[in-house]
């Protein structure tokens, strides 16, 4: 995902992901170690999986992380993340372009 190609509707997706403090961790936590599964993820952060699978599934919806379920060795199913490549430069003619692709309608 780059800004340029941003709509006005991925653009607030991707900065309302990333204004929650634990969701810029994650992301940063996956930028440095690389993928990894939920569990371990959430034993590094120090919160729970419910909590994280809700915030795992934020940055997804917004694009800035992907999944993929592997089975291991012993037959589980384990859900790796991994931070996806992105890039938002912000400036203002740039959040001019993508206000033009908005579908939400702030009135309502």
């Amino acid at each position: 995902m780059k800004s340029k190609n941003l709509t006005g509707d991925q653009l607030l997706a991707a900065l309302a992901a990333l204004s929650n403090p634990h969701r810029l961790r994650v992301v940063a936590v996956l930028a440095v170690g690389g993928r990894n599964y939920v569990s371990q993820l959430a034993r590094e952060l120090n919160i729970s999986r419910p909590l994280l699978h809700l915030h795992l599934q934020k940055l997804q919806e917004a694009g800035l992380v992907t999944s993929q379920l592997e089975l291991s060795a012993d037959g589980k199913a384990l859900n790796y993340f991994e931070a996806a490549p992105f890039a938002i430069d912000l400036t203002p003619a740039m959040i001019a372009e993508a206000v033009q692709t908005l579908t939400t309608n702030p009135e309502k």
